[in-house]
């Protein structure tokens, strides 16, 4: 089963297959969603997966927005949380990357047509 909230333009969707559907860990991870999208404003669109792997659970998602597509999983954790929790982290750990040198990329840029000026 999937959820998804949306707040302005951005979709939150998370499915649980083959789990127990837990309200207070999909309130949680909307909820670190949502931050994560007022951090990186060029997201559009996350969607999470929690399914279980044997004796544990793992989880994968990805992050759509402005020329993004980011993916992420996390795998052998113990519960639904710890694994959502898991899976955000690198996400988060993705997103500033991928944010951080789209931002540096044009201030590099801007200071070379500066520089080239100034010649």
């Amino acid at each position: 089963m999937g959820s998804t909230q949306q707040a302005g333009e951005v979709t939150v969707v998370i499915h649980f297959r083959g789990i127990d559907i837990d309200e207070d860990v999909r309130e949680h991870l909307e909820s670190r969603c949502h931050q994560f999208a007022s951090e990186f404003p060029e997201t559009t669109h996350y969607e999470l997966t929690i399914e279980p792997d044997g004796d544990n659970v793992r989880a994968h998602g990805h992050v759509v927005g402005k020329g993004m597509n980011t993916p992420a999983r996390a795998n052998g954790v113990a519960d639904s949380r710890m694994a959502g929790d898991a899976l955000l982290e690198k996400l988060h750990t993705e997103l500033r990357r991928v944010h951080d040198k789209r931002i540096f990329t044009q201030r590099r840029k801007e200071q070379k047509k500066r520089a080239n000026h100034e010649l």
